[in-house]
């Protein structure tokens, strides 16, 4: 008989340390991009109620970039304190939310007239399920850009802050998490 050794032994602290380390940085990327999406998608929403919030939500009335600018400007300064921005800090997330939000405005006519668009077609009397399939293809391809754009926005912004912002943006978005369900 030989003598087998095992070479598998159990994770030391150091192989699961990496580990540990990226879903705590998982988490916080997660966090920021909920926090960062819930500030983009309200400054999309049509004005009414008290957190300008109204029924028609994202995909409501027609928006004017002038009011798109005012609303994003507003909300950019509330993030600023919340984080402890640096004058440089604003400079550079400014434009880079503007710029997301600017590139994103068209997506949302886009999705808005889709949805116009799918309500003419179930309201047929005879569904044509060759353009309801072909309205879904593009309604995936407006979200796949969407989500790309954001991503960037995403990744940019996290450049521009600390990690201590990041974290504190990250506790943040848990907290509004847990209010929501």
């Amino acid at each position: 008989m030989s003598d087998t050794t095992q070479s598998s032994q159990a994770a030391g602290p150091s192989e699961a340390h990496p580990r540990r380390l990226f879903f705590k940085r998982a988490a916080i990327a997660t966090a920021i991009a909920g926090v960062v999406t819930g500030v983009g998608w309200k400054a999309f929403a049509h004005a009414g109620g008290p957190w300008h919030w109204s029924h028609d939500g994202f995909m409501g009335a027609s928006l004017d970039p002038a009011e798109l600018d005012q609303r994003i400007d507003r909300m950019l300064k509330h993030l600023y304190v919340e984080i402890d921005a640096t004058d440089a800090q604003k400079q550079q997330l400014a434009p880079i939310v503007k710029s997301a939000a600017a590139d994103l405005l068209p997506l949302r006519t886009q999705m808005r007239d889709a949805r116009r668009q799918a309500i003419t077609l179930l309201s047929q009397e005879q569904i044509d399920r060759a353009a309801l399939e072909a309205l879904r293809a593009q309604q995936l391809q407006l979200a796949e850009q969407a989500s790309k754009r954001i991503t960037q926005a995403l990744g940019d912004i996290a450049d521009v802050l600390t990690v201590a912002q990041r974290k504190q943006l990250a506790e943040r978005a848990g907290r509004w998490h847990r209010h929501r369900g």
